[in-house]
C-alpha cells in the first residue's frame, strides 16, 4: 500500500491506527452558509492538515482497515463530502487532483436524472465518470437515493410516511427504504468504475437500529453518522462518527484543534 506522503515528523503522532473523517457539503466563492466554504478555505485547510503532519487515505484504504485491519499510516484522515453538489467537480476536485489527496463523495442518486434542477446544482453522471478515470482516489457513495428529504417534519429514511390519514405498515416502510437504498446503489455501481458501491451517509444524520438493519440487508457495509469521533478498529461500521470540516468559521489550524480536542474526549458514536 503506498502511503500518500506528508510532512510528518516522528513526534507529530497524534493518533496512530485510527482515522479521523472530516465531512464538507458545498465549496463555493459566492454562497455563504453553514456547511459551505470557500475554495481558497478548502485548500488552506488541507495545506495546514498536511503541514501539521496529517496523512490522507482514500476510501477504499479506510475500509480495509475497517473491515480487514490493514495497517494506515500515523494521524490518517479521510476526507468526505455529503449531496453530491457539482460544486465537489469544479472547486473541490481541482484541488483534490493537483494535491492527490483522495475523497469520497455521497450523492443523492435521484438527482443524477435531473443535475441542473436542483436548488443548487447537482453532479452528474459524466462528471462522476471523468473525475473517476482523471484520479482514482476519488470515490462516490450513497447519500440515498430519494429519501434526503422530510416527511411532516421527518426524516423519511426513519419515519413512516401518512398520508391522506393512512400510515404505512411495517412492511412497506421496510420495502421503501430497501428499495430506495438498493436504488441509489446500483445507479452509482453504474459510474463509479471498479469501485465498490457498498457506503451510506445518513441524510440528516438521523438513523437507529432498525435503519441500520435495514441498510445492511440492502447491501450497506458502511455508514456514517453526524456524531463527532474519531474512528478507532473497534467502531461500528454502520455508526461512523465525523468532524464538520465544512463551516466557515473553521479556520486551517482549527481543524487540528478539533481532531486533539476529538482525541481527548474519544467520543463515540451513541447506540440507538
Amino acid at each position: 500500500m503506498n502511503f500518500l506522503p506528508s510532512l510528518v515528523r516522528a513526534n507529530d503522532v497524534v493518533y496512530s491506527n485510527e482515522v479521523v473523517v472530516l465531512v464538507y457539503h458545498h465549496i463555493d466563492d459566492q454562497i455563504q452558509g453553514s456547511v459551505t466554504i470557500s475554495t481558497k478555505l478548502f485548500e488552506k485547510q488541507l495545506e495546514a492538515m498536511q503541514r501539521k503532519g496529517y496523512h490522507f487515505i482514500s476510501m477504499d484504504e479506510f475500509k480495509s482497515f475497517k473491515s480487514e485491519g490493514t495497517a494506515i499510516p500515523d494521524n490518517a484522515v479521510l476526507v468526505t463530502f455529503d449531496d453530491g453538489y457539482k460544486s465537489f467537480y469544479t472547486n473541490a476536485f481541482p484541488i483534490l487532483k493537483k494535491m492527490r489527496i483522495p475523497a469520497v463523495n455521497f450523492v443523492i442518486t435521484k438527482d443524477l436524472d435531473n443535475p441542473g434542477e436542483t436548488p443548487l446544482p447537482s453532479l452528474s453522471r459524466e462528471e462522476i465518470k471523468k473525475m473517476r478515470k482523471e484520479f482514482a482516489g476519488i470515490d462516490f457513495q450513497c447519500h440515498s437515493d430519494a429519501l434526503h428529504a422530510m416527511n411532516n417534519g421527518k426524516p423519511l429514511l426513519t419515519n413512516k410516511i401518512t398520508q391522506n390519514g393512512i400510515t404505512e405498515t411495517d412492511d412497506e416502510f421496510k420495502q421503501r427504504i430497501l428499495n430506495d437504498t438498493r436504488t441509489g446503489l446500483s445507479k452509482l455501481i453504474e459510474v463509479n468504475g471498479s469501485k465498490s458501491v457498498d457506503s451510506y451517509a445518513y441524510p440528516f444524520g438521523s438513523y437507529d437500529n432498525q435503519t441500520i438493519t435495514y441498510l445492511q440487508e440492502a447491501g450497506v457495509k458502511f455508514a456514517f453518522t453526524t456524531k463527532q469521533g474519531i474512528t478507532t478498529k473497534e467502531t461500528d461500521s454502520m455508526q461512523i462518527p465525523r468532524i464538520n470540516a465544512g463551516s466557515p468559521f473553521i479556520r486551517p489550524h482549527s481543524i487540528n484543534n478539533l481532531i486533539k480536542q476529538a482525541k481527548r474526549h474519544q467520543i463515540q458514536p451513541i447506540q440507538s
